[in-house]
């Protein structure tokens, strides 16, 4: 028990590390421009703010693993080599995700996005009971035809960038230099793949199926890996090629799609959100909620609408991540994620029901929280362009979602405590992750660090292809 627990602290200290060296990183890149090594990696501005988000959410997640990993051992739930293969699938899935944001070419993109498929499955059916073994399998089919589609549409786009632009790689800068020499009528084909195949890992509806039962079963700080970033690096991909239609055949082609598959993601999770009756697959479509928003923030796009959208991403890693800690907490004091058994938590576990609370609060997007921010900005530029049925739409669907979330979440926090139930403490490093996360959601909403948003300008920048 002691090496699985110094096991875990040298994870997390090693991801702290890797925490700071990408703030150092996204400095350099903000002070001299992308860096690039060999031609093979390339990290500019949009790198450089998934690799932060990808980097706080990791450390809170080791961070997090350390007590719930320690006690699925103490129960005797996992063995002790289990648990030490867990970290060792852990900083391989962290790698590959990593990995997808620094990549050069895109053809090792689509590389890299399978490899954080193949590599997660193996954490989605952790436990390898037969709910989490039918989820890991349902993971891998329904992403393998999304990868599939989304390499139709990499071969489109290399097919007329050899032909009509002269480019003999599949290297992004030299592709998005080229843009301009594109077939227009190839490359909206290979777009339309591109968005469905990418967007069938980055869960948005209605290719989102695999998404539930993964986020439900899989471990609790690996189910916030997979809400908070891996969905985002799906989303990397598509921003990427969305930078190079954008140049070819303008913003409005890529908008109309963005608009569309992001208000189908918002009415679907709002569907759902309202009749869940457990707690991790309600954050799970949540999620799919989110992804619709800013899907809906870059088709609405402008410096706003993109910006937003940018913000979305980093707010709803975090505070995701927040969401899913408190849910493993009560999933383990409860031995149930049916919300239905769960009641009482901030009497039994005073700490992760106040967690749980706020957090349901900065999900929905209530002030003062950072997500609110986001999508006031989203919605600010979607009635400034005109966008008045789509926005008003936007807006039902939140609403909606927010009283269906804050109806579930506060029935199980407030309503009264099982009397068997004794009062518990939660580990200190669980402690310590959720009020880490818990400080970005709340300083988000005041001030945003220089940092942060001088990434996100220069992104904004990068996708619509200037």
């Amino acid at each position: 028990m002691h090496k699985i627990r110094v096991s875990g602290v040298v994870n997390a200290v090693l991801h702290l590390i890797i925490s700071v060296a990408s703030l150092f990183l996204a400095s350099r890149v903000l002070k001299s421009g992308p860096v690039s090594l060999a031609g093979f990696f390339y990290i500019d501005a949009l790198s450089a703010f998934f690799i932060i988000t990808i980097s706080i959410v990791t450390f809170a997640a080791a961070l997090y693993s350390i007590g719930y990993i320690s006690k699925d051992a103490l129960e005797k739930t996992i063995t002790g080599k289990k648990a030490m293969s867990y970290y060792g699938l852990f900083n391989l899935f962290a790698f590959t995700m990593y990995f997808v944001t620094a990549v050069n070419n895109l053809g090792m993109l689509w590389v890299a996005i399978e490899m954080t498929t193949l590599v997660s499955a193996f954490l989605v059916g952790f436990y390898k009971n037969k709910k989490s073994i039918e989820a890991a399998w349902k993971y891998i089919i329904i992403c393998s035809v999304g990868i599939t589609l989304a390499l139709l549409g990499t071969i489109l786009f290399y097919y007329t960038a050899s032909r009509d632009g002269g480019i003999t790689s599949l290297n992004w800068t030299e592709m998005v230099a080229a843009a301009g020499k594109l077939n227009p009528n190839v490359l909206k084909i290979a777009f339309l793949f591109i968005l469905v195949g990418y967007g069938t890992k980055a869960g948005l509806a209605p290719m989102h199926t695999w998404l539930p039962d993964a986020h439900s079963q899989a471990p609790a700080p690996i189910s916030a890996l997979l809400s908070g970033v891996l969905l985002k690096t799906a989303l990397y991909a598509i921003i990427r090629f969305t930078s190079i239609a954008n140049i070819c055949l303008g913003a409005s082609y890529s908008a109309r799609l963005f608009i569309l598959f992001g208000l189908v993601s918002l009415a679907v999770s709002a569907g759902f959100v309202i009749v869940q009756k457990d707690i991790k697959r309600l954050l799970a479509y949540s999620s799919v909620e989110h992804i619709g928003v800013i899907s809906f923030g870059f088709g609405i796009g402008g410096p706003l609408g993109l910006f937003g959208a940018l913000f979305h991403i980093f707010n709803h890693a975090v505070t995701k991540s927040l969401m899913f800690f408190g849910a493993g907490n009560v999933v383990k004091k409860y031995k149930t994620s049916d919300m239905r058994m769960i009641k009482g938590v901030i009497s039994a576990m005073p700490f992760t029901g106040a967690a749980l609370i706020a957090g349901a609060f900065a999900l929905t997007g209530s002030p003062p929280f950072s997500i609110f921010f986001s999508e006031v900005m989203i919605l600010i530029s979607g009635f400034g362009q005109g966008l008045y049925i789509q926005s008003a739409l936007f807006l039902l669907f939140l609403a909606i979602v927010f009283g269906a979330v804050i109806h579930h979440i506060s029935g199980s926090v407030f309503g009264k405590k099982p009397d068997d139930m004794p009062v518990s403490g939660e580990p200190l490093s669980g402690k310590i992750a959720l009020a880490f996360l818990l400080v970005f959601i709340c300083a988000m909403g005041c001030k945003l660090p220089a940092l942060l948003e001088g990434l996100m300008s220069s992104a904004i920048g990068i996708i619509r292809g200037a």
